[in-house]
């Protein structure tokens, strides 16, 4: 190969040649390599969120009690009793896909520090997951390796995994989707964030070494997709010790509880370059940062290594030169390193903080960059949007509801627990977890943070996503996600307080790609208003494609919500024998609802059709309804009706309780299958019901009795005759066995 053939550098670094003349411009001059790899990963998509960020900005961001909203860290808000609650989700997609186990066991790992670094102790994670269909090998070895890895640090780093979603889908065959939720709680007073201030004060370097793992980690997995040959880009994926992550936990606390601690900043994508410059901008100074000093695993690093790598269980936090012996002493004490790498400058003459990477404090200057270029000054593109062409024609074609001769297969084909999944995770540490996997939203005992005194209160929890009502419609898709989320909390009593989202789209240099989520934001952004809900943080996860093909559409929800008086756990999805049953929100007497991006719909094969209607107004009386319900412990069972539809709602709460049910007066296939919104199935004892139905009349919300529980066989019937019939012990059978037979037979491949 000739020179004139060679790759130009900023190329093999993913910038293009209008960005490259952008950094001179910024420097008035060319730049080092060491430069050009610090401009690469910080302007990469996954950092940088140049393709979204024009779109995120319609997003509503405020509201009352948000302590912290989106660009920092994490989202915090203020949950009453002094205390405030940390929440971030974010994406280790492409790195779950090249090493399922290290990918997903640093995405973990990862989430863990935006919590602890705004000051918050971890309480909780969850973990929405999306794989390939289950018949194809290499998509039941990743899953695999994605539950291990998760598994695997949660367990070890003794934060309880306590829900989240497990799906499978043919669009997620090359490109699986593993998000990460954390929630923390801290005093209120103790909330930090990640400033370098006071001149002369001292970067201190806490954690692990720094290796070769993880470089290039955002700008080569997270901001491309995959073709063949990805697997060589395994060097690239981050590996993690989860007890070195556990150490600096309590190291980090430690050190903000003795208020040693001016800013702190974790270390992730971008790793050393990303927390030195944000710090650094942040509070608007300089930083001299000696890279030489940084303690390393591995000989013969270069400096644009050094400043790249993404090796985790990594902290950068800001002290004064006075308090640095006792940080010295408490980092001692923890078993975690602590080093003295960078020092805080004065802006030069005309206002602008220089991040100077050196070697050693008086050695030679390697780069001198500004510290706000690396993330401020990154661009901002308006990409192309063009609405798919065939939609008006995909539209018109609207499902065919099935037939009941076809009911009961069609429903058992929707049936799987995802308890295989949830059993490799320990849901109760720190026995605050009073609802766990399996139910509708998760539900927390508030403590005090500090004093561990019981509140009397709750937080809940819940993530949702999904891909079909959003491939059929991105932005009413969006906003019945978010509906959902509100429901789930509803049916544990809770109210919601903040969003926090990570969308998952396919490339977005397609214009069709960049149509889904503009439409995708502003159908969240509406239903935020609808429903008076701050979005407080998130994460743009793109060129989630494989082989050309992009992923459908995405977006998952984190929504927050707080239990006021938690004085006994939700009912949960159960029934018992002699509960009549009851459907809130619908009552079945209008028009067959439409099947579009139902469940039984794409498991048929038709992805056509427009989303069932959705009235935002009915939806929030609904939700205070089941909310009131639940909290007056008249229930003896609740699930709301999502995904596969009233079927597989009924089915459930059959299932988790080993009970059948009689239903009667369904209009037909389509009821049972369509996932309309705003729709739950409660379970009551008979001297509830008439109390139950004034609730809900007085609420102006529809209801319908739909039939009894008890008996050994799950029945479901209409005017026409019977639609669904089977046992209960032949419908647990094939929900409790698909997964482990299939995720546990040594079926899988790499």
């Amino acid at each position: 190969m000739t020179d004139a053939d060679a790759t130009p550098i900023h190329r093999a670094l993913g910038l293009t040649d209008t960005e490259l003349d952008d950094i001179i411009e910024i420097l008035g001059r060319e730049p080092n390599r060491l430069e050009l790899s610090m401009y690469s990963v910080m302007w990469s998509e996954h950092c940088s969120y140049k393709s979204s960020k024009v779109h995120l900005r319609r997003l509503p961001t405020t509201g009352e009690g948000v302590l912290v909203g989106p660009g920092e860290n994490a989202g915090v808000m203020d949950v009453g009793d002094g205390i405030a609650a940390a929440i971030r989700i974010e994406s280790h997609n492409h790195p779950s896909f090249i090493e399922p186990y290290q990918g997903a066991a640093t995405g973990a790992g990862g989430i863990l520090r935006d919590i602890f670094t705004m000051g918050a102790r971890p309480i909780a994670l969850m973990d929405p997951l999306r794989f390939g269909p289950l018949d194809d090998p290499r998509s039941r070895w990743v899953a695999e390796g994605v539950v291990s890895g998760i598994s695997g640090y949660g367990n070890s780093v003794g934060v309880p995994t306590v829900g989240g979603e497990v799906v499978f889908d043919e669009c997620y065959k090359g490109n699986p989707l593993v998000n990460v939720l954390c929630l923390g709680i801290l005093p209120v007073e103790r909330l930090v964030l990640a400033k370098a201030t006071g001149t002369g004060n001292l970067a201190v370097l806490l954690g692990s070494a720094t290796g070769r793992d993880g470089i290039g980690g955002v700008s080569v997995l997270a901001s491309a997709g995959f073709e063949e040959g990805s697997e060589d880009k395994r060097p690239a994926v981050q590996v993690g010790d989860p007890f070195e992550e556990k150490r600096l936990i309590e190291a980090c606390l430690a050190l903000l509880d003795a208020g040693l601690v001016v800013g702190i900043q974790d270390l992730g994508g971008a790793g050393l370059t990303c927390a030195a410059s944000e710090t650094a901008a942040n509070g608007k100074m300089g930083m001299d940062f000696d890279v030489s000093a940084v303690p390393r695993r591995e000989d013969g690093m270069e400096p644009f290594e050094v400043m790249t790598s993404e090796s985790q269980e990594r902290m950068l936090a800001i002290v004064t030169p006075d308090d640095l012996p006792e940080v010295l002493r408490l980092c001692e004490r923890w078993e975690v390193l602590a080093t003295v790498v960078g020092k805080v400058t004065d802006p030069d003459e005309h206002g602008v903080g220089m991040l100077r990477i050196v070697d050693g404090f008086d050695g030679e200057v390697l780069a001198d960059v500004p510290a706000s270029s690396l993330h401020d000054a990154a661009p901002v593109y308006e990409r192309p949007l063009a609405e798919p062409a065939d939609r008006a024609a995909r539209q018109s074609d609207a499902p065919a509801a099935p037939t009941a001769a076809d009911a009961t297969e069609a429903l058992l084909g929707l049936l799987y627990d995802t308890t295989w999944v949830s059993s490799q995770y320990d849901h109760q540490l720190f026995l605050n977890t009073v609802e766990g996997p399996g139910g509708d939203a998760v539900v927390l005992r508030l403590k005090h943070p500090t004093t561990g005194v019981d509140t009397g209160r709750g937080l809940a929890l819940t993530t949702d996503g999904n891909h079909r009502w959003c491939a059929v419609d991105p932005r009413q898709g969006t906003a019945l996600t978010l509906a959902e989320s509100i429901l789930n909390l509803a049916c544990v009593g809770a109210r919601p307080m903040a969003v926090v989202n990570c969308l998952n789209f396919g490339n977005p240099e397609h214009p069709e790609v960049m149509w889904q989520l503009s439409e995708s934001v502003d159908g969240l952004s509406e239903a935020c208003l609808a429903f008076g809900l701050p979005v407080i943080g998130g994460n743009v996860s793109l060129y989630n494609e494989s082989r050309g093909t992009d992923i459908d559409p995405t977006p998952v929800i984190g929504l927050l919500g707080v239990v006021d008086e938690l004085t006994r756990r939700p009912p949960g999805v159960t029934l018992a024998e002699g509960d009549q049953l009851l459907l809130l929100g619908d009552d079945l007497a209008g028009p067959a609802p439409s099947l579009a991006g139902s469940a039984q719909a794409w498991a048929a094969g038709s992805k056509g059709g427009a989303l069932p209607a959705f009235d935002p107004q009915l939806h929030s009386r609904v939700a205070d309804l089941v909310r009131n319900l639940v909290t007056g412990e008249v229930l003896s069972g609740v699930h709301d009706a999502s995904s596969g539809g009233l079927g597989v709602a009924l089915a459930e709460l059959s299932v988790r309780s080993g009970v059948g049910v009689d239903v009667t007066g369904l209009p037909g296939t389509a009821h049972l299958f369509a996932e309309a919104p705003s729709r739950v199935v409660v379970a009551v004892a008979a001297d509830h019901v008439d109390a139950v139905l004034a609730a809900a009349a007085g609420a102006q919300v529809p209801a319908v009795a739909l039939g009894t529980a008890g008996g050994d066989r799950f029945a479901l019937s209409g005017p026409d005759g019977t639609l669904v019939e089977v046992g209960v012990a032949d419908l647990t059978a094939t929900w409790r066995d698909r997964l482990p037979d299939a995720l546990g037979a040594g079926t899988t491949q790499a």
